[in-house]
Order: structure tokens, then sequence, then C-alpha cells
């Protein structure tokens, strides 16, 4: 085994000795962050051996992204369509994009378009759960008020179970938060669905739920219709550590913790099945005795140069602690850019694009792809982003707004691709002239999945199986053809 495989292995320890740290580790190693944390069961499906790339970083715009102002702007359109922005030249010719990412514009040779993705639905839960699972059906009984166990199964639900865990951490991983409404109602799509709950991703819940606050704080923290504010919200980065009176060597000689470990043990089991309890003991182990391992989650101690190039806000900390995830060994990490469906630029979509969401991502998703690129890591790291939905052609204000915005938009949206062998400089498809439907090669969100599913070598004749052993296939579309070099 080469050095390089054995990097974040955990300690040699007996499988009683494992049961038992897992169980110390729900009890003190911060796991109030990983509300989600539960591995899948035992059916381990093998990967294809000729994956385009090792990991993927989803990441994702709740919200949805107006293509007008970003990546698919219409300069000759009428000025209600064309918008307030202007367009500027990147570093490949022909290509331009919004005046507000010249980071971004500067490194297009690492990145590719497709400006043709469409669906049917304009509303925020379904286009989650469409964008989320690449399933543009909505699922019979679907609920737009909250997941239900009949939803589809997450891009991400369906990684963490095909994929091989690596270095004892989660197959796939979520960050930095649940997508939760405003008014607390958890967005569906994120989840396992008809899966099964055992098969669920794991999130890291570092931001904690705050109904009045947007986008990236504290740097650039917003209001829709009131501009900047500040909340007392915070980023609360994982902090894997043993409890005050215990050390990694009681915890391997097994002194002293019967009652503690005993006392834990039945809540443990009653939260899930023993088989799959297993690997989130496993994961507790290697958090408390490796240092990479517990370093792929914190970002506090990170060079202060690198966290200043990605932003000293919620942005920059999640696409941080992406990268150092992806070079733990985590195949999938979807990163939510944005809580409180903080990209609905109904009202007041310039300023708000202007000053408080396009200069954090820019900065975030251009240094994450440097970052990337200088650690040897971008040519076997997807990156995809993507939002619910595009918005509307046409600007248009709401009764109570006083500046205009965009409304929702299934028909098309443009989604962002880098790395993974990825070509840069690339267009897929296009829009019409206004930038309302699809003009040239349509994409639909199963292909989407099916890029993703690919790059991480899942076999195209992958099939799943649900609690009553039903299979379901993995894919439901074809890779984007037009990508890959």
């Amino acid at each position: 085994m080469d050095s390089e495989s054995c990097k974040y292995l955990h300690p040699d320890l007996t499988r009683r000795t494992m049961l038992q740290a897992g169980a110390l580790g729900l009890l003190g190693l911060g796991t109030n962050h990983l509300s989600m944390l539960q591995a899948a069961s035992g059916e381990v499906a093998s990967v294809a051996p000729r994956a385009r790339a090792k990991s993927v970083i989803y990441i994702f715009l709740s919200g949805g992204l107006a293509q007008h102002d970003t990546f698919d702007m219409k300069p000759d359109a009428p000025l209600e369509i064309r918008g307030e922005f202007k367009s500027i030249a990147t570093k490949t010719p022909g290509l331009r994009v919004c005046e507000h990412m010249p980071m971004l514009a500067q490194r297009s040779n690492l990145w590719s378009i497709c400006r043709s993705l469409t669906h049917k639905w304009n509303e925020h839960s379904q286009g989650h759960h469409i964008m989320l699972t690449g399933r543009s059906d909505i699922p019979a009984g679907f609920d737009a008020r909250k997941p239900k166990e009949t939803d589809h199964p997450s891009i991400a639900a369906i990684a963490n179970h095909v994929l091989q865990s690596r270095n004892n951490l989660p197959p796939t991983i979520v960050l930095p938060e649940r997508l939760v409404h405003r008014t607390g109602r958890v967005i569906p799509g994120q989840f396992a669905g008809y899966m099964g709950p055992r098969r669920e991703p794991y999130f890291v819940e570092a931001s904690r739920f705050n109904a009045t606050t947007y986008g990236a704080y504290p740097e650039y923290e917003f209001h829709h219709g009131r501009g900047s504010q500040r909340t007392s919200i915070e980023f609360d980065a994982p902090s894997f550590t043993l409890p005050e009176n215990l050390d990694f060597r009681r915890v391997k000689s097994r002194l002293g913790l019967t009652k503690q470990l005993d006392a834990q043990q039945s809540h443990l089991e009653s939260a899930a099945g023993s088989q799959q309890m297993d690997s989130y003991r496993q994961m507790a182990v290697s958090l408390l005795s490796d240092p990479k391992v517990k370093g792929a989650f914190e970002i506090k101690d990170a060079d202060p140069k690198l966290m200043e190039r990605y932003g000293n806000n919620t942005f920059g900390w999640s696409c941080l602690m992406a990268r150092q995830l992806v070079e733990a060994g985590v195949g999938l990490v979807q990163v939510n850019l944005g809580n409180n469906e903080t990209w609905d630029t109904h009202q007041a979509a310039f300023p708000n694009l202007k000053n408080f969401l396009l200069p954090p991502m820019d900065r975030a998703v251009a240094t994450l792809l440097d970052d990337l690129h200088e650690r040897g890591l971008l040519e076997d790291t997807l990156v995809v982003m993507a939002g619910e939905f595009g918005r509307t052609p046409k600007i248009f204000k709401i009764p109570s707004a006083t500046l205009p915005g965009r409304d929702h938009w299934g028909p098309v949206q443009t989604v962002f691709f880098a790395g993974g062998g990825v070509g840069g400089g690339r267009v897929i498809g296009a829009s019409d002239n206004m930038g309302a439907y699809p003009d040239d090669d349509p994409q639909t969100p199963e292909n989407l999945a099916a890029t993703i599913y690919e790059a991480l070598g899942i076999p195209r004749t992958m099939t799943w199986y649900d609690p009553v052993q039903r299979p379901f296939h993995v894919y439901h579309g074809e890779p984007i053809k037009g990508l890959f070099s």
C-alpha cells in the first residue's frame, strides 16, 4: 500500500474498541454538527476503476442563479431583459461574463459552462428536489413543505451509498448546513427518500439556522429588502476533541469508561443498526487519533493568507472546508452557498448581486479552483455549480418592493463545471436571444446527475436496492457531451 493511500488510516484497534470509541465520540466529539450522520448499510458497491475524478464538489446556489446577470448575458436584448450589468471579456476569446465576476473571468481556461439545462418547475421546493436528486419528475405524494420517505434520493445520498469510504471518512458530506426555508421548514430533495434513512448523506451543521439573515455572513450579510445587516449568526466549524477528563490512551485501554459507554450504547443502537454504526465508530476513532483526518474539518487554524484569499465569510469558509475534505478522501462534498434561498433575487436584484452575492461567490470559487490546482487536485476533482432554476428573462417589481428583480424560471439555467478533466473555456448549448428557453443542445437534470456519477466512476449499469429489496437504477440520463477533454 503506497504512502498516499495510508495517509489518513485509523489506528489498529479492535472492533470492541471501535464500538466503544464511537460511543464516546457521540458523547464528547462535538458531533452536534453532524445532525444526520448515518452510515450506509453493509452493502458497498465497487466503483468502476476508470473514474474521471476521485471527488466531486457540488456547489448549490439555493434560490436560483440569474443566468442573464452572470454567465449568459444578453447585451443586445432590450434593457428590461439584459439588465443593469455590463459584460467583460474572459481569458477565453469570445466568452464574456458579468463584470462582477472578474476573478472567474481571469480563470476561464479552468472552467466551462452549460447554458441550456432545463426543467419545467418554477417553485423552490420542486426545483430543489429536481436539481439535488437529478430527477425531473416529481414523485407521487410530494410535499413542498417537508421531506418525505417517498421523495427521490438525492445525488449525495446515492453517492454516499455506492461509493466506498476512504480513510474512514464518509463518502459524502453536505455543508455548512441543511437547506432550510426562513419559516423553518426543511426543503425536500436533500435526503435519501425511498432509499431509506440509513442511506442519508452526512450533514456538517457549521451554520446555525437564522430566519432573518442571508448570504456570506459576516462580511456580506444582507436582507433582500433592506440591504446590509449584521446578526449574531456564527460559522462554527466542527471541533472533534475528547472531553477534558479523558485522553486517547484511556479510550484505547478501555479503562474507566464502562459506565459512560454503557450509558450511551442503547441510545446509539436505537439511533441506527449496529452494523450501520460501524463506519460511524471508525470515523470517530480517526477524528480522535489522526490529526490529518481531524484537520479536514478545521478552518480556524488555516493560514490567514489562504483564508484571506477565500474570503473571511461563510462562502469562503465552506469552499475551503470542501477542498480539505476532498483532499482527505471524501468522494462528494455538497456545498450549500447561501441560507434562506439567498439567491432568490425577486427584489433589489442588481444591488444585492453587485454588493452581497457575486463578490464572495466569485472570490471563493475562483480561489477554490486555484487552491485545487496548486495542490495537484483539480484534475481529480470535478467542481459543479448550479441552483434550483434560473431567473425570468424580464425584470419585474413585486408590489412590496422598491427595486426590481427577476422571478423563478425553470425552463433554462446555466451550470458551471471545472476540474475532473473538464476542458476549459467551453460553452455547451445555448439559450435563445432572450435567455428564456434552450436554443441549442438542451440538457436535463438527469444528464447533470449522470455527469457527476460518471466522473466518480459509478458504472452506468449500477443499481441500488431499497429497504424492501426493490432494485433502482442510479443513472436516468446521459453525461453531458463536450465537457471533457
